[in-house]
């Protein structure tokens, strides 16, 4: 059986682990393939909502396997926090399994991360300070820290002390910082191993078996397209590859195992940290959308910025990702409105541009072009079905899907687990 994978379709934050949770029932292996604990996904079921930051959100699904790729960042100590506050709560975390492939985020990665964000001042990135960014160099730079390693304790501190020789100059020479010490870190590191060791495995080969086995696999990005290091609004991006390119190198799955790429995204736009973002809205409208969709990041806590719907992005995510259907999540938040512009392409210089500008130049300087649709003002919440949406919300998800070039095959109209409209079967 091939491969899915879940992809979000503008800056992050789209919905994924809602998506991911709707298919937890069918799909039996959700691999989480790049990131870190920079990420967040709010699934709720029932009364009880469940803020996950590292952990696939299939682990919430007791006939799912959870799998960490070898291509996220792994921070040992938030993840045995996230575990543990599940097993508190009686959820059965068991069945994860890591990849011994996985690199480690170091307590030096994180001190670095934040000092270089404080340096950079105005011209900030707007990372979480996480260790992510330095963990990601320190691997592509042959000198990180991986799951396996912890297991070693030689191995391990060799290659901490590598790694420090480099680093401490830094903290030392640039940012005026005491040293990291090699045995310390070594120390608080193979404190990990007893407790990581049940779910550590060679993750590339369980999935492969799986499929063999016509199992479901279920790969999921963290953050979204715009934020890929490679086809995001650069340098304002993540470290790693969250569109689907990345879901083969971060899982060790082939592409010849993927027929399916589905891309969420919100009926209108949000982002988290500094960056372009032609359709922000800085008045009631956007403090509107803000508070009535909840956006607040899950990991950061930091206020989302909010905008409408940007057709151009929609269809750069289409492209790049070679989506074959999207989930649209949080239409519900829209309810109310007269009218809903949508971004159908952008200004730049006095020209109409249709596509999402070349340069980081001329995206800085786009300005959107707007079409207006009618609003609806009915609840929308207990719609299970397309029919069951006013005619101009059916109106709204057609213009969407058309200026995507791309499928709509899941709606979202709410909070819940089950409130969710199934146009296409996401599946089969």
């Amino acid at each position: 059986m091939p491969a899915l994978v879940l992809v979000g379709a503008q800056w992050g934050d789209e919905g994924k682990g809602k998506a991911t949770d709707l298919l937890g029932g069918r799909v039996d292996y959700v691999v989480r393939y790049q990131g870190g604990n920079n990420a967040g996904h709010t699934v709720v079921i029932g009364d009880e909502r469940y803020a996950l930051h590292l952990l696939p959100s299939g682990i919430l699904t007791p006939t799912c396997t959870p799998v960490i790729g070898n291509g996220v960042v792994i921070d040992p100590g938030v993840m045995l926090k996230e575990l543990a506050g599940l097993n508190d709560r009686g959820i059965d975390t068991s069945r994860l399994r890591v990849s011994a492939d996985a690199h480690i985020i170091t307590p030096y990665h994180i001190e670095l991360d934040k000092l270089t964000e404080r340096f950079l001042g105005k011209q900030k990135i707007g990372t979480t300070g996480r260790g992510i960014g330095p963990a990601y160099q320190d691997k592509f730079a042959r000198i990180g820290i991986r799951v396996q390693d912890l297991f070693d304790e030689k191995i391990l501190h060799q290659k901490v002390s590598n790694a420090l020789d480099t680093r401490n100059q830094v903290f030392v020479k640039v940012y005026n910082r005491r040293p990291f010490d090699v045995d310390a870190v070594v120390e608080e590191l193979v404190g990990y191993a007893e407790q990581l060791a049940p779910y550590v495995a060679d993750t590339s080969l369980l999935l492969n078996n799986a499929l063999d086995e016509d199992k479901l696999v279920l790969l999921e990005g963290s953050q979204g397209t715009l934020l890929d290091v490679d086809h995001g609004t650069y340098p304002f991006v993540t470290s790693s590859n969250p569109t689907t390119g990345g879901a083969c190198a971060g899982s060790g799955i082939g592409p010849t195992r993927i027929d399916r790429a589905i891309g969420i995204l919100k009926a209108y736009t949000t982002r988290v940290g500094a960056g372009p973002f032609p359709t922000e809205l800085h008045d009631a409208d956007g403090e509107r959308l803000r508070q009535v969709g909840g956006e607040v990041g899950v990991t950061t806590g930091r206020d989302r910025r909010c905008g409408w719907f940007d057709a151009p992005i929609a269809r750069y995510a289409t492209r790049v990702n070679g989506l074959t259907d999207m989930f649209l999540t949080k239409l519900d938040v829209l309810t109310g409105w007269d009218e809903i512009p949508v971004c159908v392409a952008y200004e730049v210089d006095g020209q109409r541009v249709d596509e999402v500008p070349t340069t980081q130049t001329d995206f800085h300087h786009a300005k959107p072009i707007y079409e207006n649709l009618p609003g609806w003002q009915e609840d929308i919440s207990g719609a299970r079905s397309i029919e069951d949406l006013p005619q101009a919300a059916r109106d709204y998800v057609a213009f969407l899907e058309d200026a995507s070039n791309c499928r709509i095959s899941a709606i979202g109209v709410g909070q819940d687990r089950d409130a969710t409209i199934v146009v296409h079967d996401l599946v089969s």
